[in-house]
């Protein structure tokens, strides 16, 4: 009998919080909704199968999961004029850094249920 072999890229999850300015969930979850299509095709060409962004309304915090294979996630796309032109379209809801990236704090995974 032949072994399978797993063909599947190694994938790893990825994990960050950001911050909604207040009262603002209605239009940010609008413009998720509309997600350009030359973003959503950059994210799943750069490795990124899944994506989820969660909101505490009584903190205002954006949980973040993506699920990757290759080298990085979504915060290491900086570079693209595509991202930078999110950026600049998301900056008026969310906590942002002085170049309009969401200010994103890298959470540590300490558990996994396979």
């Amino acid at each position: 009998m032949k072994k399978a072999i797993n063909t599947k890229p190694l994938q790893k999850r990825l994990a960050f919080k950001m911050k909604l300015n207040p009262g603002q969930k209605a239009i940010y979850k609008k413009r998720h909704d509309e997600l350009w299509p030359d973003l959503k095709k950059l994210l799943k060409d750069s490795g990124i199968s899944e994506y989820s962004i969660f909101l505490d309304e009584e903190t205002s915090i954006l949980f973040a999961f993506q699920k990757v294979s290759g080298k990085g996630g979504s915060q290491d796309l900086a570079n693209n004029d595509i991202v930078k032109k999110w950026w600049d379209f998301m900056a008026d809801i969310m906590e942002v850094n002085p170049d309009n990236s969401p200010v994103s704090i890298p959470l540590e995974e300490v558990f996994h249920m396979a």
